[in-house]
Order: C-alpha cells, then sequence, then structure tokens
C-alpha cells in the first residue's frame, strides 16, 4: 500500500475517534438549570382577628348571628374595636347585646354602639339633657304610616271652635317644630296577599324639658294631634317659634294655668 494511503486513512481513523469523544462528552453533560424569576415577595403583614358585623342590625335589635371575627390589619385597627386578643369569649358574651343605632355589615363592632349592661334601650339612646315623651298617633296623624324613628316632624294641633263664644270650625297650629322621633310602635305582618303595614298608636319623640310640657298641655287640648314629616334636607334648621304661651308665665311669678273646655287661663296662686 502506498505511502500517502496510510497516511491518508491515518487521518481519517484520528477524526473519527475525536469525533466520537467530543460527542460522548457533550451527552454527558448536564443541561443548564433553568432560573424562574418569582417576581417581588410580598411584604409581610400582621394580623388580627377583629369582630365585625357579618349583616345588617337595626336599632334596638339584638346582634345575634350577625357577629364574626375576621382577620385585619394591626396598624389598622382602632383602640375602640374588639378584638379576639383581648376578648376571646366576645363572639359570645356580645350576641344578646342590643343596637344602640343602625349597624351595618362589614363594620367593626363598638361597645359605644350597644345599650349598657342594666340600661333600657330608650334612656341609652336619649341624649343627655333631653326627655322621651309619647303622644297617641293614627294613620291619618302620621304621614300614612310613613313616619319612622330618627324621622323629624311637626307637631301640629288640631281644636274645635268653641261654640259658646260662637265660633265654628276648627283652628290648627304648629306647636313643636323639627322634633326627632325615638320610636314608633308600627310593625310589619305577613298575610296571604303578601306584607303589609300595621301603623301604631303610640310616637315616641325626643323633646327639651320645655317642649315636654308644651306637648303635655296640648294633648289635654286638643281634639287632634297631627305629625308632619319634615324633608331630611330642614333637619339643621334653626327653630326659634313655638307654642311657649301653653306654659309660659309671661314672666310673672305665683300663677297656676288652668285648662278648661279646652281654653287657658291663668289664675293668681293662693298663698
Amino acid at each position: 500500500m502506498a505511502a500517502s494511503r496510510l497516511i491518508i486513512l491515518g487521518v481519517a481513523v484520528a477524526a473519527a475517534g475525536g469525533a466520537g469523544y467530543v460527542a460522548k462528552n457533550m451527552a454527558a453533560l448536564a443541561p443548564p438549570e433553568v432560573v424562574v424569576n418569582p417576581g417581588p415577595q410580598a411584604p409581610t403583614i400582621a394580623l388580627q382577628d377583629v369582630l365585625v358585623l357579618s349583616g345588617d342590625v337595626p336599632m334596638g335589635e339584638m346582634l345575634g348571628k350577625n357577629i364574626a371575627w375576621q382577620a385585619w390589619p394591626s396598624d389598622g385597627i382602632n383602640a375602640n374595636f374588639i378584638t379576639r386578643a383581648t376578648a376571646p369569649d366576645a363572639l359570645e358574651k356580645l350576641k344578646d347585646s342590643v343596637a344602640r343605632m343602625p349597624m351595618y355589615a362589614g363594620e367593626p363592632l363598638r361597645r359605644s354602639k350597644l345599650v349598657g349592661e342594666g340600661q333600657s334601650f330608650m334612656s341609652s339612646i336619649l341624649p343627655s339633657g333631653s326627655r322621651a315623651v309619647a303622644t297617641s298617633i293614627a294613620a291619618d296623624t302620621s304621614a300614612g304610616g310613613f313616619i319612622l324613628p330618627n324621622d323629624f316632624v311637626d307637631v301640629i294641633m288640631t281644636r274645635r271652635a268653641d261654640a259658646a263664644s260662637g265660633g265654628t270650625g276648627f283652628s290648627t297650629e304648629t306647636i313643636l317644630k323639627n322634633i326627632r322621633v325615638l320610636a314608633i310602635d308600627q310593625t310589619i305582618q305577613e298575610d296571604e296577599q303578601g306584607k303589609k303595614t300595621r301603623v301604631g298608636q303610640t310616637a315616641t319623640l325626643e323633646l327639651t324639658p320645655q317642649q315636654a310640657e308644651i306637648i303635655t298641655v296640648a294633648q289635654q287640648m286638643a281634639d287632634r294631634l297631627t305629625l308632619s314629616l319634615r324633608s331630611i334636607k330642614d333637619t339643621q334648621e334653626k327653630i326659634t317659634d313655638e307654642a311657649d304661651y301653653l306654659v309660659s308665665g309671661n314672666g310673672r311669678r305665683g300663677t297656676i294655668r288652668l285648662i278648661k273646655s279646652g281654653e287657658v287661663s291663668e289664675v293668681g296662686a293662693r298663698k
């Protein structure tokens, strides 16, 4: 065999061996590791369980099953909130508590919105210095049953004219204005045709001591007292004129006010 052929054959064998070696090493190499970017880490937030309303609770109703524990960020917890850490048995203890004002689902429960232990509902919702006075009403004297607690009304007194003095017909006067309704004994009853409203017979009004005296006198004088519903836009109106003459002695001491046949008179008090 010629020397040139031997050289070519040797080169070919060497090339084949090198190629096989390279292929073997490439197959043995591990695949490159794929790094997945997890993105920015969410900050860790400290949480605490807070007692919240799980359902709406009307004023004067018990909380019942409308309260539950809910996780809240610790930084957003107010000192008035009820937490599981400070009151672990609050869920059981407060379920029979009564709401002093309307409360709504999702809001944290505060003890200041509940009737205090040993207190009546009415005395707890009555502002300091005010009086609660009940007055008789009927469907035709209470805006057709549309007056509800926390509405504001005017009180209108209607009297029959004194026949002895030749008067005829009726006289009407607004004796109190912008008065808040605290309660009204109105209920909703179910019948075969659906729900219907039954208008109560008594409305409880929030009055000053002077207004309480006025309406007490008016109840004795009037043939009828009517509640006139006011617009919510007028509740900030400052009232300056009321029927103070019903209880005012016009600056005179030692007088007694008498109500006879619907008429008011004053006589000197005996010493």
